[in-house]
């Protein structure tokens, strides 16, 4: 297995590009199964997640061609409605391909999908969204979505969910009829797979908003599409430069994606200037907690866009440990996904776990190099950053996690003069 060497305690300083958004790269492979035509997707990151998510499109009979320059042209002539085992238990967004495939195949038959081990990911939105359209559900062993053919109806999720609002929306662009879609999710990476679908045909309007109203089609046809900029890494590189106290400037970013970002960021006393689609963090910030009116400690929480994203909470929990102050941090969506704060109390961090939901933290404190272990992409990177902020040397295991959602880490982070080195178990 892989591991990282770091040594940490040694600034940082230069320009790093923000890759495209993961989280609009996996619905946008899947929803080139909705046409025969040919479809370019440009600015699609080169990370593991999107490397099996591409195995899955080519064992359903799509072909993929790389044309360089992060461009992928897919054509789907589907073949079959199985995904495999391996593929399918690799990533949660296996599941992705059930609208797809139930509105081009009638059927789609999948394991249980895997990912992140970050507490409880319920389905039950998808299958409820997906049975509303007029598909059967078989939950066995594995997961047998059928329909003869898909029809449209007024649906209310009964949460917000990505994944779910996706494979509704995927299902419902070709299904009979108009479709209602309320309390839909609205991030950034949703909108991408609609401005996507829309221009292969598909008629969707409230883009952004919670209540999408899709005209379903016949028919779809190709599109030559650009995802946008990783929001979740900007977000990582931002944390990176602030609790390294380096000057780091990203570039490609949508500063309209950072909105609640930088809310929860300005809580620790981060700020940064940008100038069109360039990010500076300077080094020199008065890391500082600003309190709440009437010198009350404050809060960061997480929510549904526009809410400030669950993926970076662990990010700015480990920046907290090196900002003047004391700082609740609220995970209320995944009851998991808090415990790797057990590794930044071991390295010096002065957190209390009040529950699996809350952490507080009080800083600054100087953290020490250890041996980590990656448990989630988000949380690898979190560990990774307090690596680089740490006295002395830290292993971190289990890096593919990591290695799923950040292209090219290693190389990325030894440009900005990172000390950080891959231990490649196969060579020994």
């Amino acid at each position: 297995m892989d591991q990282y060497l770091i040594e940490g305690g040694h600034p940082l300083c230069g320009t790093i590009k923000a890759g495209g958004n993961k989280n609009a790269a996996l619905p946008c492979i899947a929803a080139a199964l909705l046409t025969d035509a040919p479809v370019i997707l440009r600015n699609i990151p080169e990370i593991e997640d999107v490397f099996v998510m591409l195995d899955i499109f080519r064992a359903l009979g799509g072909s993929v061609e790389p044309l360089g320059g992060h461009s992928w042209r897919l054509s789907a002539d589907i073949k079959k409605s199985s995904i495999p085992l391996e593929a399918s238990e690799k990533i949660r967004a296996s599941i992705l391909f059930a609208g797809p495939l139930l509105a081009r195949a009638h059927k789609a038959v999948m394991p249980p999908p895997g990912g992140d081990v970050i507490g409880r990911r319920r389905l039950d939105t998808h299958f409820l969204a997906l049975t509303e359209l007029g598909a059967q559900v078989e939950t066995a062993d594995n997961f047998i979505f059928s329909a003869k053919k898909l029809i449209g109806a007024d649906i209310f999720l009964d949460e917000a969910s990505v994944t779910a609002t996706e494979n509704a929306v995927m299902a419902a662009v070709l299904a009979e009829g108009d479709t209602i879609l309320s309390n839909a999710a609205s991030e950034p990476h949703v909108q991408d797979l609609c401005k996507m679908l829309i221009m292969m045909g598909a008629c969707i309007e409230g883009l952004g908003s919670n209540r999408l109203v899709i005209h379903g089609r016949k028919q779809l046809g190709g599109c030559d599409y650009t995802i946008g900029a990783d929001y979740m890494e900007v977000g990582s590189f931002i944390g990176l430069a602030a609790a390294t106290r380096s000057e780091i400037c990203i570039e490609g970013v949508l500063p309209e994606d950072l909105r609640p970002a930088k809310v929860a960021f300005g809580k620790l006393g981060i700020t940064w200037a940008h100038e069109g689609k360039t990010l500076c963090v300077p080094k020199n910030l008065l890391l500082k907690v600003n309190h709440d009116l009437g010198g009350m400690i404050p809060k960061i929480d997480d929510a549904p866009w526009p809410g400030f994203p669950p993926d970076l909470t662990s990010i700015v929990t480990v920046v907290a440990t090196q900002v003047e102050g004391t700082v609740l941090i609220h995970e209320k969506m995944f009851e998991s996904r808090m415990f790797f704060v057990d590794m930044l109390i071991a390295m010096g961090g002065r957190i209390v776990l009040c529950d699996p939901h809350r952490a507080v933290v009080s800083g600054p404190t100087r953290l020490r190099g250890a041996e980590l272990r990656s448990p989630d992409v988000r949380a690898g990177m979190a560990m990774v950053i307090a690596a680089l902020c740490a006295e002395g040397k830290s292993v971190i295991s289990n890096v593919y996690q990591i290695e799923r959602g950040y292209e090219h880490l290693v190389d990325r982070l030894s440009s900005l003069g990172a000390k950080i080195y891959l231990l490649n178990a196969a060579s020994g």
